[in-house]
């Protein structure tokens, strides 16, 4: 007859079992703004729309009474608002990449997807943009 070989493992409660991965996501944010190289753009604001998927790891579960144990939603938008309310941006990208390191700033934040998309730009386009994915370097 086989003998069972199975051990027995004590589980340490203060040893973490698990990573998450979790994403914070951000969809179809319109704001009016002042956008773009051209002329008649840095005149009149129009609508722009921003879609972001911000992804971060945790080695804890979210704690329910601390905002600081989770990417806030709320925070990724006002700093959207503030970033297009002081500054004018000629390109989609130089945008792009002032929100990526605004957000990078947190060293959970691994990988973040950003869509920006200009809406009245073009009478043949419902729309017309950019889409960058930008992670986290480890070396």
């Amino acid at each position: 007859m086989k003998k069972n070989n199975l051990k027995i493992v004590k589980i340490d409660k203060k040893k973490n079992l698990f990573n998450y991965e979790k994403k914070v996501l951000i969809k179809d944010l319109i704001l009016d703004l002042k956008l773009g190289y051209f002329d008649f753009e840095k005149e009149k604001s129009q609508k722009v729309k921003f879609t972001l998927d911000v992804n971060y790891e945790d080695k804890k579960p979210s704690n329910d009474k601390d905002i600081k144990s989770i990417v806030n939603y709320a925070k990724i938008v006002r700093l959207i608002k503030k970033l297009v309310k002081n500054k004018h941006y000629n390109f989609l990208e130089t945008l792009a990449e002032d929100v990526f390191d605004e957000l990078f700033k947190d060293k959970r934040i691994d990988k973040i997807t950003l869509q920006i998309e200009k809406l009245e730009i073009m009478k043949d386009c419902s729309s017309v943009g950019i889409q960058i994915s930008k992670k986290r370097s480890y070396d």
